[in-house]
């Protein structure tokens, strides 16, 4: 446990496992999936593939792979028959929380980065509700927290216990040199999931570099990569007035003016990831 200081112990600032495990949905609600395969965390996908459940044992027609002939079934009946298989589909969604510094600030009713673990517990719990399997890394500036992929409330709790720790990590020990970034953590991303699978990244536009683009555009290439940007009320309709900002040592007084996300939103899309922006 990392001690927060108490003027960062309020609701909006702390990050608490409980409230990510509020988000649960009914579990009356749920509607499981059973798939072909007992491999946890694949459902059967509709078209046929080369999976190891058999679909159907048919004669063979002009345009069929001749590489799925059955040499039994087709010695048996005097015809060429082929097999085919469920393409077992990965049901697996990883979600990645960026707790740098360019998250921790808000001036709406939570901080964007508990805003974040907010957006990715819902989708956690909706992979759960799939029988689907979830993993989660954390990105604070002292480094990267991991939970390896599992099934069921159990995972979601072990979920929301990291994350919820790596928060207050990140909000009590401020980092003079941060550790690592995005593109080491989209390699590391890589390695933890199955091509096909879901990956959810919580972050902001401002804190995506023009060095994270190659790594991100990997991980995309062969995952479906989701970019949630955790959108501020400040950049949407900042108030109209004077403000002051400090850091500590300087103050400077400045008016705030809403943001054109156009030329990063384009420049995301890019790299093939599915941009969504998380508005207040």
């Amino acid at each position: 446990m990392v001690a927060v200081p108490a003027a960062l112990d309020q609701p909006g600032l702390r990050l608490r496992a409980a409230e990510l495990l509020a988000l649960r949905p009914d579990a009356v609600s749920r509607a499981r999936h059973r798939p072909a395969t007992r491999r946890p965390g694949a459902l059967p996908a509709s078209p046929q593939g080369g999976g190891m459940d058999l679909r159907e044992l048919r004669a063979y027609v002009e345009g069929d792979d001749p590489r799925r002939i059955d040499p039994a079934a087709s010695a048996r009946t005097g015809i060429p028959h082929i097999r085919s298989f469920h393409e077992d589909r990965d049901d697996t969604t990883l979600l990645i929380a960026d707790f740098r510094a360019p998250m921790l600030w808000g001036t709406g009713s939570a901080l964007r980065s508990v805003r974040a673990a907010h957006y990715l517990a819902g989708i956690g719990w909706q992979a759960v509700q799939r029988s689907g399997n979830v993993a989660a890394l954390a990105l604070t500036d002292a480094g990267v927290a991991a939970i390896a992929q599992g099934q069921g409330d159990r995972q979601m709790s072990a979920v929301a216990h990291m994350l919820a720790d790596e928060h207050d990590l990140a909000l009590s020990r401020p980092v003079a040199q941060p550790q690592g970034g995005l593109a080491a953590l989209a390699s590391r991303a890589a390695r933890m999931v199955a091509p096909g699978s879901r990956v959810h990244l919580a972050t902001s536009a401002d804190a995506i570099s023009d060095a994270d683009a190659p790594a991100l555009t990997r991980l995309a290439r062969r995952r479906r990569l989701v970019i949630a940007l955790i959108v501020d009320p400040a950049e949407t309709a900042p108030q109209d007035r004077s403000l002051a900002v400090t850091d500590g040592r300087d103050f400077r007084h400045g008016r705030l003016r809403a943001s054109d996300r156009s030329a990063i939103l384009g420049r995301l899309r890019a790299l093939g990831a599915r941009i969504d922006e998380v508005l207040p």
